[in-house]
């Protein structure tokens, strides 16, 4: 049955129009719904690295300093800790920037918590280029493929705040390693108070039937208005958000593009192993389709404005629009 637009979105939980003048921070959705979710459940700790203040885990250590452990510059220590109390029944959530909770501690995770299948929380913030001036070794780039590559662990990259703090109260409640990715920029509501997070499922929020294009995190509002662009001229594009990475709703994304016979991936990370990869394998063995993957190629980011890097790497709306309507003439 088809709805209009003000009634298919609200049924999806997304707002009509996204307002850029109004931004919220993520992380903030991040250190308030551990605040809440602490206030209900004692087993519920929290470790950083020195960092709370920018991952906003601060807001729970001032409510709850008993279960509130700041480990200093040592991520590895932060990981194995957290292993053992998941061991003595705690609900450990760590954070770090995207960059250090992943990359130093790779080995730690692997093998202390996702081998052994613990039920340990990793939020890494500060993910992709939009960390912006502090540079290539402050812009996770890899982090969704090193997790999504490590059996056992869920891969999670919230598009706003709204979903960010239904993903962390889902968080508690799954038993198992997971990894949950958060810019450091405000980012724009996509979704209202209706809008209902799920594990299972990636969502269609445009229809299309021109192209398919998955993304997800803080280039969903990018994608959304992007879509409003291409419209002027003609072209259709189904916007299908996969906030879920790992495991990927793979029958959402094929049933998208056997429709539309062609896909696009947008993403703030490489496109090595990231939304991009994951895309690709499950068409490849399931509906061979093209694919043309909208990311870092292969390459470190660099220092600069959040929204000059996004410009520079053709991660805004306009670039995207662009990009995509030059590949549909190809």
């Amino acid at each position: 049955m088809y709805l209009p637009d003000f009634e298919r979105f609200k049924r999806m939980g997304i707002l009509m129009k996204l307002d850029r003048n109004n931004k919220k921070s993520i992380r903030s959705a991040f250190g308030n719904a551990l605040a809440e979710l602490g206030e209900v459940n004692p087993k519920i700790v929290v470790m950083d690295a020195d960092l709370s203040c920018s991952t906003q885990t601060q807001i729970f250590a001032k409510k709850f300093p008993e279960r509130f452990f700041d480990f200093g510059i040592a991520e590895q220590d932060m990981v194995a800790t957290a292993a053992g109390m998941a061991v003595e029944g705690k609900i450990p959530f760590i954070s770090s920037f995207a960059m250090f909770v992943t990359g130093r501690t790779y080995d730690q995770i692997r093998n202390s918590v996702c081998y052994p299948e613990f039920n340990v929380k990793i939020v890494g913030t500060h993910g992709g280029i939009t960390v912006g001036e502090d540079g290539a070794s402050h812009q996770a780039l890899e982090d969704i493929s090193l997790m999504r590559s490590i059996p056992h662990m869920t891969v999670i990259v919230p598009a706003d705040s709204t979903e960010c703090a239904q993903v962390i109260k889902y968080a508690a409640s799954h038993i198992g390693p997971m990894y949950i990715r958060l810019a450091r920029s405000n980012v724009v509501d996509v979704f209202d108070d209706s809008y209902n997070f799920s594990i299972d499922k990636a969502k269609i929020l445009e229809y299309g039937k021109d192209a398919s294009v998955f993304t997800n995190g803080e280039t969903l509002a990018e994608v959304l208005e992007a879509a409003d662009i291409l419209k002027k001229d003609g072209i259709s594009i189904e916007v299908v958000h996969v906030p879920v990475v790992k495991p990927l709703d793979i029958k959402t994304v094929i049933s998208s593009v056997q429709k539309t016979k062609l896909a696009f991936t947008v993403e703030n990370h490489s496109v090595i192993g990231g939304l991009g990869s994951a895309v690709c394998e499950a068409l490849c063995g399931y509906y061979p389709a093209k694919v043309y993957r909208i990311g870092i190629h292969d390459e470190f980011g660099q220092s600069g404005e959040a929204n000059e890097l996004m410009c520079y790497y053709g991660l805004t709306a306009e670039k995207l629009a662009q990009r995509i309507k030059a590949k549909l003439k190809d």
